[in-house]
């Protein structure tokens, strides 16, 4: 994992895009706070500018550096058993792009390993959307993943390609400041 990691600093580190695992399905990622490298990844999705694409962090912590949380939400990221994603109001400190129109942003604490790791080595978050073209279905596993999206990226991780169960994507919640939940995936 040593030799993955410093391989996909490196590209995150130079505006790069990667192609990792997370702990759901596999990600397309880069650099949260760099607007060239977010946009690299929307192009390479063929998706459009006005559907946000969420962050990753390490630590719950680490939110009330990206987004205003409500206790509430730090809570749920802290306890929760399953991937869990929030939107969460007032995002700051990230690429505009990430940024929907209402002032949110998504934010997950993964808990894999190596995404934790590259997050604390950036002291960034990173950005994750499924590895597919825009419309088209998440791939529950590498193998799904389209050859155009690998050919696109700037590294492909070389780590759990040759798993076969099927992943799935995060649950999705959406917290206001009053800790009102709507439940939306």
């Amino acid at each position: 994992m040593k030799e993955e990691l410093r391989k996909s600093l490196h590209e995150l580190r130079k505006g790069g895009v990667i192609l990792y695992p997370t702990d759901t399905i596999w990600g397309l990622g880069c650099d949260a706070t760099n607007e060239e490298a977010v946009k690299k990844i929307f192009s390479i999705k063929h998706r459009p500018g006005t559907k946000s694409m969420i962050i990753l962090v390490a630590e719950p912590m680490q939110v009330k550096f990206y987004a205003d949380a409500p206790e509430v939400a730090l809570d749920l990221m802290e306890y929760a058993e399953q991937p869990l994603t929030l939107i969460l109001p007032k995002a700051k400190g990230v690429a505009k792009s990430l940024i929907s129109d209402d002032g949110t942003i998504g934010i997950r604490v993964v808990k894999d390993e190596f995404c934790r790791q590259i997050i604390h080595a950036m002291h960034k978050p990173l950005v994750s959307t499924s590895a597919n073209i825009s419309g088209e279905p998440a791939p529950a596993n590498f193998s799904e993943i389209s050859e155009e999206i690998k050919n696109k990226v700037d590294y492909v991780v070389n780590l759990r390609q040759h798993e076969t169960h099927k992943s799935v994507p995060s649950r999705i919640m959406k917290i206001d400041m009053d800790g009102r939940i709507e439940v939306i995936r």
